[in-house]
């Protein structure tokens, strides 16, 4: 079989039927489609449970003639909702397809439902110029768990510490002299010793009460995350240690980086893992002006802040890119212009 990402492949030659699958938490709905003519050939809902999975093969193997057909499966959702069927198609060895923010068309009168999104589905899976696979599991959802894991982590401690502060800002005076001039790492030491006294009145009770219990939470959440931290990092280590090497790439960066190319093949160029970051420049143009270039906002955010990390890091600590910085800067290129560039030259 020609390879179903190469551009140069009609997949209408390759394929003679696409299910497509909208996913959803209980329900996934499928549409088998005709790739030649795009016409749809049966629908069904299943349960999103192994049994369902199972009966969506059968659904699939019973449009077959006599086992003879080729198909692939388009699925929204593959490392969210569809991950369970994905991973039941791929034990299958059945060709699977991730439609990961699908392009959707314009809806007749509004129409919306299940097996409409199905239908659409397959139909954008053979009217895509490139496809890709399903990101795999393994190290890589590892590491996809622990940051997920450790940015919540990160972000419930940051709540818990400016909690923490405004309420010293409306205390009692008397809870009030006891964090003066402290900065916030030991307002949360001394918010752990403060103990309510059954000479206090009801507003400084609570107000101790909560101070301890934001301190105490912030603390643990700050421990959860280190946990995490020191989790990915091993895996990064024991995976792909060189990425570790490289200049402003620490062990966060190279794991947010990891989960988003997956394995080789997944992404066909560098120019599209550019694409995918959001750093390949969008060209705006018109008439004369032909040196304009628009900011990219699409793509994996996540995977976008990990470049500007890594941009920032060598702007305060790499000679070479201090050195690209003073050129391009000399040239007239404005601050964010150059931050763009060396996005785009790291990706």
């Amino acid at each position: 079989m020609a390879s179903l990402t190469d551009p140069r492949t009609d997949l209408r030659d390759v394929v003679d039927v696409v299910i497509g699958v909208d996913t959803h938490v209980d329900t996934h709905s499928a549409a088998i489609v005709d790739a030649r003519t795009g016409a749809v050939l049966d629908e069904t809902t299943v349960e999103a449970t192994a049994r369902g999975y199972a009966e969506l093969v059968e659904f699939a193997d019973a449009h077959l003639d006599n086992g003879a057909a080729l198909r692939f499966w388009a699925i929204e959702g593959t490392s969210a909702h569809g991950a369970g069927l994905t991973r039941h198609l791929q034990a299958s060895e059945e060709v699977v397809i991730e439609l990961d923010r699908p392009e959707r068309t314009r809806r007749r009168h509004g129409a919306k439902s299940d097996p409409l999104d199905a239908i659409r589905a397959a139909r954008e899976g053979l009217s895509r110029p490139r496809l890709g696979g399903p990101r795999r599991g393994g190290d890589r959802q590892a590491l996809s768990v622990l940051l997920a894991a450790r940015r919540s982590a990160v972000k419930a401690a940051a709540d818990a510490q400016r909690q923490l502060f405004a309420l010293v800002i409306a205390a009692p005076e008397p809870i009030r002299a006891r964090f003066r001039d402290q900065k916030l790492s030991t307002m949360i030491t001394t918010a752990t010793r403060l103990r309510a006294h059954p000479s206090h009145d009801v507003e400084t009770a609570t107000t101790i009460t909560v101070l301890r219990a934001l301190a105490h939470r912030a603390r643990s959440l700050t421990d959860e995350a280190a946990t995490h931290e020191r989790a990915l990092t091993a895996i990064v280590k024991s995976w792909r240690p060189d990425l570790l090497t490289h200049h402003g790439i620490g062990p966060i960066v190279a794991a947010t980086v990891l989960c988003a190319w997956s394995h080789p093949g997944r992404i066909h160029s560098e120019a599209a893992f550019a694409m995918l970051a959001g750093v390949a420049p969008i060209p705006a143009n018109s008439g004369q002006t032909t040196t304009r270039y628009r900011l990219n906002r699409s793509g994996d955010r996540q995977l976008n802040r990990a470049l500007h990390t890594i941009v920032l890091t060598r702007t305060r600590h790499d000679p070479a890119t201090r050195a690209y910085i003073e050129r391009r800067t000399s040239e007239g290129k404005t601050t964010r212009e150059i931050r763009r560039a060396l996005k785009r030259y790291i990706a």
